[in-house]
């Protein structure tokens, strides 16, 4: 990264090093002061020529940092300095000074308050220069086609002057003005014809500073109308993220905002809107706040007129905003920016431009933007997600009714309990809440104990062990003044659990674990024996409790000594269950005995009770026992290597578990088992939908650690998938959550998302803003001591992609620091890797001026090769020792040390030797002979040995049946031959 100029250059040498740094800064606050600073220096001097770059430097800066109120006054002393010194100005400063006549124009325009007249008056000026310096004046036809648009006037002959006219060396780039004449097609009402000006831009065929992202922000709306859906999404995904925070490009935010307003994505527009907050304040330029403003008017009023306008929304600094205050002030603004113009211009047009925008009607009901789809419901806090269906028809309103059906429903595990306790919350802690006076009721401190019971469930679903332990025995000693022993024994016995849950799993607190769960065994059997007049359901409970502690118990260990006990607990429990008719206690007895059967190993037994309890329960139920045992056979049958039955039985428990609350059957276990069951079958789309709709059941239920892993499982798909904006929106949608930038998501799990993200945007090219990122997480992550293999990972990561960009000064460091991190946990493949990957990149972009350094990384990864061959490692691709003589060769190849790179590429060959019939090593073997035959026959032009090598290896390869890895080789003997 570039670093900070020096305040004040020395000489005329520092102030050009300087004014490279700052070109290199992202346009901005920053850059623009110090292109000021840089201009108050070079006044110093009092040398025109470093003067005129710097002042070239400050107008870039305001007019592409959305100041266009100095842009002019920049721009009139160059043209001074031209005036009096033209000599100063070589062809290059020259060609800038006439092509900025156009920025001013631009900037005029977006300035209410200068004159209509004043604006033709600096296009005449502009002509005037023009034909003066024998320029053509297309570019001079442009600006004047732009400002009757702007006008709104007439725009048929302007375009006919300009449009007709032959492009010159000054006039707009291609993909300008392919935009400009896109746009003049869109206003009158023709789409197709837009879209097809469009093409080669949206294409990526022509770009610049400001397209393609302009382009795309027009062509939203336009692809939608045509029908292109998939089109318009996957611009969305990658235009907004070309013009997101930047105050140049507000107007193109604005139109990102609006068409997630048009189709049904109001909750990613209040999303990106929260994102880009910073525009409210930093963008100068009228011209381009009324298209923001207006952008944002758009999404706020659909969310309004939707219902939602008490939601938050980000909007001016200095207070709180909701939507319908923040649109209320948003319409009044930009309603006065939009008179303003049309009062300098005469015309309606900018008042007639937005109502027409704030008038279109939504375009589709709903599209899919993004692996995370939200809807404005998402943004209420809803801590029960109970359908609202099954919640009314499971609620009585008599409130004696209510509580004797949540105790009833509690009883035997029933999921329409939650809906009842979750009423029953809400009527409790009210004012004006009565207790009923009926014994069958009981008393008010028991229905307290309920409640807090109930919660200490809930609190142990989020692993929130401290807390639910807490509740459950604050719960237990309510019962007790109760005058409940048995309730209060099942309190005590489930407060049990949660503190051995959060025990580590480390080797040491795996066998604390075990010994803490044979002391909740024996402590849960004291509560058991020793609490008299247990009701059935109040036994049975404890029963399963007792199995439960036992079968957590093997699960720690994988311990065989282990299984007896868990099925002798099992058996006891069935035999209660059956004696007593509890169909749900029976059930449970033999969910665990399969489970214990799959821990032990026996998985075809564990199938086998499976298949006899889903019988009973078809035939007895519980009906809601079915998705659950549906899950686990089909967990087991993909342990058994065959992922279609695996998939027809999540399917199946997926689609019965849709009758019940989503919390209660843990649907969201469904969907995950499912994404794996799908990634075996070779179905990744279909794996990645159920790895979201798993992540977005998590984060409703408020299981947000969870849900985070989910996602980032979903972003590395979504990558491998090649997937790349999908990946990039999804991550930055979950970076932008509140909890992320307060802190409070563990610093590793983070860590992971922003790798993956960086990762992504290495995939999308958009190397400066991967190497940002992967340079902060390999700076973090030197201070993991407990983690040195992934900072050699990352270290390793970040220096093969500075050393792509050739700077490769950090890129030595980073190697150093993953080559540290490797000392202490040895990452042979992924160090090695890098160095000489770092090596080629070096020989590659300095030819003999880098054999030195990069012949220095070999050596290194000669190092780790000796130390993999030490410790007898096995590498999972290449051999260590074979790649680095290939990439010996390679190195010297590039430095042009041709004998050299031969005899390296000659040790590789003997290294890997010839490849078989089923080797793998087929393809790297002939990529070695044919380089091997191109440094031999071309560069050493020893063409006959070269050919021998070369048609020996096709030979043998075709022979072997590797066909493919002939081709280059059969092009290169061609070539050597003289053929092409």
């Amino acid at each position: 990264m570039p670093t900070a100029p020096a305040p004040h250059p020395q000489n005329t040498d520092e102030l050009y090093q300087a004014l490279q740094e700052n070109d290199r800064r992202p346009y901005g606050r920053t850059r623009t002061v110090t292109a000021e600073e840089l201009v108050e220096t070079a006044e110093q001097f009092e040398e025109p020529v470093p003067l005129v770059h710097a002042l070239f430097e400050l107008q870039e800066a305001y007019t592409y940092g959305s100041e266009p109120r100095k842009s002019p006054v920049v721009f009139a002393r160059l043209l001074t300095l031209f005036d009096e010194q033209p000599d100063v100005f070589d062809e290059r400063l020259r060609h800038l000074l006439f092509w900025r006549f156009k920025w001013v124009a631009a900037a005029l325009r977006a300035l209410p308050e200068i004159p209509l007249a004043s604006l033709r008056q600096w296009l005449t000026e502009m002509r005037d220069r023009y034909e003066k310096a024998g320029l053509g004046l297309q570019p001079y036809y442009g600006q004047a086609y732009q400002l009757a648009n702007h006008v709104g006037e007439d725009t048929a002959l302007a375009y006919e002057l300009w449009a007709s006219r032959t492009r010159t060396r000054l006039s707009d780039c291609e993909a300008c003005e392919i935009c400009e004449r896109a746009l003049y097609h869109l206003a009158a009402g023709d789409d197709e014809r837009a879209l097809r000006t469009w093409e080669p831009v949206l294409a990526g065929k022509e770009s610049c500073q400001e397209e393609p992202a302009r382009s795309v922000s027009h062509s939203l709306l336009p692809l939608l109308r045509t029908g292109s859906t998939d089109r318009a999404r996957e611009l969305h995904l990658a235009g907004y993220r070309s013009c997101r925070r930047n105050p140049s490009m507000s107007q193109e935010v604005g139109r990102h905002l609006e068409f997630c307003a048009l189709t049904g994505n109001e909750a990613r527009g209040l999303e990106l809107l929260a994102e880009n907050r910073s525009l409210f304040d930093e963008v100068d330029s009228p011209l381009d706040l009324l298209g923001f403003l207006t952008g944002v008017e758009v999404l706020l009023q659909r969310v309004e007129v939707l219902g939602h306008g008490d939601l938050p929304a980000a909007g001016y600094a200095g207070r709180t905003w909701t939507v319908a205050g923040l649109r209320a002030e948003v319409r009044g603004r930009a309603d006065e920016l939009a008179a303003r113009f049309d009062t300098r211009n005469g015309t309606t047009a900018h008042t007639d431009r937005r109502r027409a925008r704030l008038d279109r009607a939504p375009l589709l009901d709903a599209l899919e933007l993004t692996l995370r789809s939200r809807s404005l419901d998402d943004a209420i806090a809803a801590p029960d997600p109970v359908p609202a269906a099954r919640a009314a028809a499971a609620v009585p309103d008599s409130l004696t009714e209510l509580i004797l059906r949540a105790r009833a429903l509690d009883e035997e595990g029933h999921p329409d309990a939650q809906a009842c306790w979750a009423r029953l919350r809400t009527l409790v802690v009210a004012r004006d809440y009565t207790h009923p006076d009926d014994p069958a009721v009981g008393p008010l401190v028991q229905l307290r104990a309920d409640l807090l019971s109930e919660e200490a469930s809930r609190a142990g679903e989020k692993d929130e062990f401290a807390d639910a332990a807490a509740l459950h025995e604050e719960a237990a000693a309510l019962y007790d003044d109760a005058g409940l022993p048995g309730q209060a024994a099942l309190a005590r016995a489930c407060a049990l659990f949660p503190a051995v849950e959060a025990l580590e799993q480390s080797a040491d607190g795996a066998e604390a674990k075990v010994e803490a769960l044979t002391a909740v065994h024996a402590s849960t059997v004291r509560l058991h024996e020793d609490t008299p007049g247990l009701e059935p359901y109040q036994e049975a409970r404890l029963l399963r409790l007792r199995a439960t502690a036992l079968g957590l118990r093997l699960q720690t260990s994988g311990s065989e000594e282990h299984v007896a006990p868990v099925l002798a607990e099992v058996d006891l429990l069935q035999a209660f269950a059956t004696r007593h008719d509890l169909d749900w206690q029976i059930s449970g007895a033999r969910m665990l005995r399969a489970s214990t059967y799959a821990l032990s190993r026996d998985l075809p037994a564990a199938v086998t009770e499976l298949d006899a309890l889903l019988d009973r329960l078809k035939a007895h139920g519980p009906a809601w026992h079915l998705p659950r045992t549906l899950g686990l056979r089909g967990r087991l049958r993909l342990l058994l290597q065959d992922p279609s039955a695996a998939h027809a039985d999540l399917t199946e428990g997926l689609r019965l578990a849709a009758d019940w609350p989503a919390d209660a059957l843990d649907t969201t276990r469904l969907h995950a088992d499912l994404a794996e069951t799908c990634l075996h079958l070779g179905r990744p789309d279909e794996a990645l939908r159920h790895l979201t709709r798993s992540a977005e059941l998590e984060m409703r239920r408020g299981s947000r650690t969870d849900a985070f892993c989910a996602y980032s499982n979903a972003a590395r798909l979504s990558l491998d998938m090649g997937r790349v904006e999908d990946c990039i929106a999804l991550l930055d949608s979950l970076l932008a959550e509140p909890d992320v930038a307060a802190g409070e998501i563990d610093d590793r799990l983070l860590a992971q998302l922003r790798l993956t993200r960086a990762r992504a945007l290495r995939a999308g090219e958009d190397l400066k803003a991967a190497t940002a990122e992967f340079v902060a997480l390999a700076a973090e992550s030197a201070g993991w001591d407990d983690d040195p293999g992934s900072h050699a990972m990352i270290a390793a990561e970040t220096a093969v992609l500075l050393g792509e960009s050739g700077d490769f000064g950090r890129a030595r460091a980073a190697a150093d620091q993953a080559l540290a991190a490797h000392a202490k946990a040895p990452s042979y493949e992924q160090v090695s890797n890098c160095l000489r990957e770092l090596a080629r990149l070096q020989a590659q972009q300095q030819g003999s001026d880098g054999l030195a350094d990069a012949l220095a990384y070999l050596a290194d990864a000669g190092r780790i090769a000796d130390e993999a061959r030490a410790a007898e490692h096995e590498a999972r691709g290449r051999s260590l020792d074979s790649a680095l003589a290939y990439e010996h060769g390679r190195v010297n190849a590039h430095a042009g040390e041709y004998e050299t790179a031969l005899a390296a590429l000659e040790k590789a060959l003997a290294l890997l030797g010839e490849p078989g019939r089923d080797d793998d090593r087929a393809g790297e073997w002939a990529e070695c002979v044919r380089l091997a035959g191109a440094v031999e026959g071309i560069y050493l032009e020893r063409v006959g040995p070269a050919l021998s090598r070369v048609d020996a290896a096709v030979s043998h390869l075709t022979a072997s049946g590797h066909t493919e890895e002939t081709e280059l080789l059969i092009s290169l003997a061609a070539r050597l031959r003289g053929e092409e």
